[in-house]
């Protein structure tokens, strides 16, 4: 999955598969997941967010299923 590089201090890139509303986050750590049944809206919402951590934490890891994959 193609990723995009973002500006947050704990997140590196995020890409978004629509087809199958997975979401993958590469953390500063190099550690990478993937989010499962994200909303197309919600992926929106993180890469307009101001805190994309603190977004990701509140929206979307306590709510989703994740697996890491890298």
């Amino acid at each position: 999955m193609d990723r995009d590089p973002v500006a947050s201090s704990n997140i590196s890139s995020v890409g978004y598969d629509a087809a199958s509303e997975t979401l993958e986050v590469e953390f500063t750590n190099s550690s990478i997941y993937q989010y499962y049944n994200v909303p197309a809206n919600l992926f929106e919402q993180l890469t307009l967010s101001s805190s994309k951590g603190q977004f990701l934490n509140t929206y979307i890891r306590a709510q989703y299923p994740y697996s890491r994959v890298g």
